[in-house]
């Protein structure tokens, strides 16, 4: 299993620092049965990959033991999916959310679309931290961050609010690279797919998909990774710039800093605001459980995924901490983006 070091020592320079297990008593507390886990995306990528490994087993240590449903709700980022979880879903312990890693950040920059508060939701756990890549296919002209500065490269697109868009719009932006988004991919796997049939050149998705449903894509070379969204290179990827790299100065450096943050939440998951005591403390203590049993941990190795958990208290930390951006930066983004 990975640690990924430019993760913790970004947490670390929050003040951040792992909390103990939760350790309420859940015996109050049956759970209903299905609990219906919505995730964010379309099948096909890291989240719903992650998110049907959850659903294979937390019910398993779960009061109960219920089963545990998987329910797709792409749209805009797993923005969709948010604004569901936090003001629609049941209250009461049978519905949480698999959402984007970005969903604290698109608060912070106030989105329009945002129509959440990310730090009161209730927060469960992560089982892994996140890579976020973008790469390219073997026969496109542009092979290179550098390329891409007098080249252009389409990459497929897959929602406003995803990393697959927001950060080839910056990089235009902040260093004149020539990226050209085709936007409405539901996922990333439509969007990987798009790439291997050549309607576009390249795409964005997470290092764990790569790793475990196209090692025939690395064996072959027939992709090539060109950028990974984390402060610090991963140790699997030690050739491959990161996007705090590529800052001009301090300005830039802040700005894809905010970018880059989202790997500490990573595949997350939550359920919604004002959840009674009994049932959070249930689906907090279950999903703990469950990150360090024996059959999870094989099928992850089988997969070929890391398992990197974090309890509720670390995303929380990490969410309050991503909501409080600075003026001048929400200033700079609303000029690139436009809003």
């Amino acid at each position: 299993m990975i640690v990924r070091l430019g993760i913790v020592a970004a947490i670390a320079s929050m003040g951040l620092t792992p909390a103990k297990a939760q350790t309420s008593t859940t015996q109050s507390y049956i759970s209903k049965s299905p609990i219906y886990l919505v995730i964010g995306y379309a099948p096909g990528g890291s989240y719903d990959l992650y998110a049907r490994l959850v659903a294979r087993f937390l019910g398993k240590h779960m009061p109960g033991q219920p089963a545990i449903v998987p329910q797709n709700m792409p749209g805009a980022g797993s923005l969709q999916a948010a604004n569901y979880i936090y003001a629609v879903a049941p209250k009461d312990g049978s519905a949480i959310a698999a959402l984007g890693e970005t969903i604290a950040m698109e608060q912070a920059l106030q989105n329009p679309g945002a129509r959440y508060d990310a730090t009161k939701l209730t927060w469960i756990g992560r089982i892994a931290s996140s890579n976020n890549i973008h790469l390219v296919w073997h026969s496109a002209k542009a092979q290179s961050i550098e390329d891409v500065k007098s080249i252009e490269m389409s990459v497929a697109g897959t929602g406003p609010a995803n990393l697959a868009e927001t950060v080839p719009k910056l990089l235009n932006s902040l260093l004149g690279t020539k990226f050209k988004i085709v936007s409405g991919y539901p996922s990333s796997g439509p969007a990987m797919l798009a790439m291997e049939r050549g309607e576009v050149d390249g795409t964005a998705t997470s290092w764990a998909v790569v790793k475990a449903q196209h090692q025939a894509w690395l064996k072959d070379k027939q992709v090539r990774i060109i950028l990974q969204d984390v402060p610090e290179r991963d140790p699997e990827l030690p050739d491959v710039p990161t996007l705090l790299e590529l800052a001009k100065n301090d300005a830039d450096r802040q700005l894809l800093r905010l970018y880059a943050s989202g790997g500490a939440i990573g595949r997350a998951y939550t359920a919604p605001p004002n959840l009674p005591a009994a049932a959070a403390a249930a689906l907090r203590d279950g999903f703990q459980k469950m990150t360090q049993d024996p059959d999870l941990l094989a099928d992850a190795a089988k997969m070929q995924v890391s398992i990197e958990p974090a309890d509720h208290q670390l995303l929380q930390q990490v969410v309050e901490q991503t909501v409080k951006v600075d003026d001048s930066i929400r200033k700079r983004v609303r000029e690139i983006f436009g809003n």
